[in-house]
């Protein structure tokens, strides 16, 4: 069995941080947004993503937006960033497991995310990127790529996601799909949200995972 592990907020717990970030640069660049507004409309989308969303309610962002917002990122992942709750734990007891990360963040986000927070080590350097597949979440592409890069068949991957895009992808993939509402911008009632998505089973202790796993 295969462990596909999304990024942010499922192994750092980067979502609070990174959607004030991105609301205090997207109102500068006039579009006012709130942190519980971003992560509402944006949550698991690519930044290239985003930039069209607001592209396509009449705001043009500079074109060194992304730049921008990488550099502001990283400015505050250095000083806040941490692994979700229990995560070290988990990773360290299924050390015997094959797993791998399938992420909308760029490669070098990805990278420096795992690095700051001491979770690289379990996971390098099976890092896989939307940015290299055609089409990112909700589309099956980035799992499969994934899949197939570890040599697994779709049927024996189990996916980690905290968004009801993952989750669709991974179904989509054929690939049986667990909801982490653990992160510090999920609360309960985001269990229906990715229940609804097609989770098989939505958990929020961290602790539980290797046990979910069998």
């Amino acid at each position: 069995m295969l462990i596909i592990f999304d990024c942010d907020g499922v192994l750092v717990d980067s979502e609070i941080i990174a959607n004030r970030v991105l609301a205090a640069l997207l109102s500068r660049h006039g579009y006012p947004i709130t942190a519980g507004e971003c992560r509402a409309k944006f949550l698991g989308r690519t930044i290239p993503g985003v930039i069209k969303m607001v592209a396509d309610e009449g705001v043009v962002l500079p074109d060194d937006f992304e730049t921008l917002l990488r550099d502001k990122d990283v400015e505050a992942f250095a000083t806040e960033l941490k692994p979700t709750p229990g995560m070290r734990d988990a990773l360290e007891q299924l050390t015997h497991l094959p797993k791998c990360v399938a992420s909308s963040g760029s490669p070098e986000k990805i990278r420096r995310n795992l690095e700051t927070t001491g979770l690289l080590r379990f996971l390098d350097p099976h890092l896989f990127s939307a940015r290299d597949v055609k089409n990112p979440k909700p589309a099956p592409d980035l799992f499969l790529m994934a899949a197939s890069r570890m040599g697994e068949g779709a049927d024996r991957c189990t996916v980690i996601e905290d968004t009801p895009l993952g989750i669709e992808g991974a179904k989509r993939a054929g690939m049986r799909a667990l909801g982490y509402i653990g992160g510090s911008h999920r609360v309960p009632a985001d269990e229906k949200i990715l229940r609804d998505a097609g989770a098989d089973l939505v958990f929020a202790d961290m602790a539980q995972l290797p046990r979910l796993l069998g």
